[in-house]
């Protein structure tokens, strides 16, 4: 327990000051003010202590409890209300101030809040709290600062007990995609979408003969039977394997300070991955996921698995994985996926290489391809596009016009070197990452290539 003056004792205690002055200043003697200063500021100290005193027992008989109602989740940058449940007993109200510690990367409006905390009647105080990066947020015991009874003092005590709660990327994107599919809209955030009656390789059912349907696949006996034609139904292959391979590396720490929370590059591939992993695992695929370029033994490994948790697994696994300064290596990382994974599978390598990477890549994905199909995506820094943009009215700008473009020239070319051996490349902005791997996914599931 700490102890502060109030605002009643500083003004008791100037107060005394001012009068001391003025008396001394007015022609009392000084000894007469000493005895005046001893006895205003002796009594003072008496009351205060026995203020202290009574409002200490008064405090600890009236047994204060704090209970935080948290979410049981929170999602990056999306604001959540938090409620403070307070019980009293005894005779007596207090008058209270109270900041809950939130941790440093959450941000909360409401906070220090001033409560009248009542015997017998629940109080309830609530501020909002929005976390500004993934991972484990704590909540530790609340700072309060008691008034007490005579109003001298502001005793300051901790109370409540410290919890955590997990910060996931925003599920927005995948709820919005789960909107716009089901209102036939996906085309409004750049999905393409397929006719799927009568195409795919796996057969779905049979169904009446419309104009369009492909003639080849008109089922004779069952028409024969009904009298009228039939047509088999195909679906895209289901039952396969879908595995993002995440570069964790220092070219992932990038950031193009786009305003808002969770705009990060890598933050940006998790929402992509969350994405794809829902429209996958609504194909009746399995999807899996591995990190690399991260320190030994750090990297994580989520095997292939179905159903309609396995999103929530996927991300309860990743949620707190963060970009490192380590090198990412590429051909470690395909060895040990191969390794790992022998069943043959869509592997989609997500990274964000540099033309000095192409070599090291190139005998990566070589590797991959013996055994799967890979789809590679690269991330593209809208703040190049930026500044090659720019107009030129200074040397310094030229000189950042220039550099911009040499940049772009040389990750450009080490594009398509590597795409000129495999047009399966991805090379995207980090907020359009989702919509592309969606659907160049899509794609190869029509054509059939897993």
């Amino acid at each position: 327990m700490r102890l502060a003056p109030s605002g009643v004792m500083l003004a008791t205690l100037g107060a005394g000051a001012a009068i001391a002055l003025v008396a001394l200043i007015g022609g009392f003697s000084a000894a007469g003010v000493a005895v005046f200063a001893a006895l205003w500021f002796g009594s003072l100290a008496t009351l205060g202590l026995a203020d202290y005193a009574l409002s200490k027992r008064a405090w600890d008989a009236a047994a204060v409890t704090m209970t935080r109602h948290l979410p049981a989740a929170f999602a990056l940058g999306v604001q959540k209300r938090v409620q403070l449940h307070f019980t009293v007993s005894g005779q007596y109200p207090w008058q209270v101030r109270l900041h809950d510690h939130a941790d440093a990367t959450v941000t909360t409006d409401g906070l220090p809040a001033a409560v009248e905390l009542i015997p017998e009647k629940l109080t309830v105080v609530e501020y909002a709290a929005g976390p500004t990066r993934r991972g484990t947020a704590a909540f530790a015991p609340a700072d309060i600062a008691i008034r007490s009874r005579l109003r001298l003092w502001e005793i300051l005590e901790r109370i409540g007990e410290t919890e955590h709660r997990r910060v996931y990327p925003d599920f927005a994107q995948v709820a919005r995609y789960a909107w716009l599919a089901g209102d036939r809209r996906l085309a409004e955030i750049g999905i393409k979408t397929y006719l799927q009656r009568g195409e795919g390789t796996d057969f779905k059912q049979l169904s009446e003969y419309r104009i369009g349907d492909p003639v080849r696949h008109i089922d004779w006996k069952a028409t024969l039977r009904s009298e009228k034609l039939v047509v088999r139904q195909f679906q895209n292959e289901r039952d396969q394997c879908v595995i993002l391979l995440i570069d964790c590396g220092r070219r992932m720490r990038a950031d193009d300070k786009q305003q808002g929370i969770g705009a990060g590059h890598f933050d940006q591939v998790l929402n992509a991955t969350m994405l794809l992993t829902y429209v996958a695992l609504r194909q009746g695929d399995a999807v899996g996921a591995m990190t690399f370029g991260t320190p030994p033994g750090e990297e994580r490994w989520f095997a292939p698995r179905k159903g309609a948790a396995t999103l929530n697994a996927l991300m309860g696994e990743l949620y707190a994985v963060q970009p490192t300064p380590t090198h990412s290596d590429y051909l470690l990382a395909a060895q040990d996926l191969l390794r790992r994974l022998r069943k043959r599978a869509l592997v989609i390598f997500i990274t964000n290489f540099r033309d000095e990477d192409t070599g090291e890549l190139e005998q990566a994905l070589r590797l991959l391809r013996s055994r799967h199909l890979v789809l590679t995506a690269s991330l593209r820094e809208r703040a190049v596009g930026e500044l090659i943009a720019q107009p030129i009215s200074t040397v310094e700008s030229a000189l950042d016009v220039a550099s911009a473009h040499l940049y772009e020239q040389g990750r450009r070319t080490a594009f398509n070197q590597i795409a000129a051996r495999d047009a399966l490349m991805v090379d995207a902005e980090p907020q359009r990452l989702g919509v592309e791997l969606v659907n160049r996914y899509q794609a190869v599931k029509k054509a059939g290539m897993i």
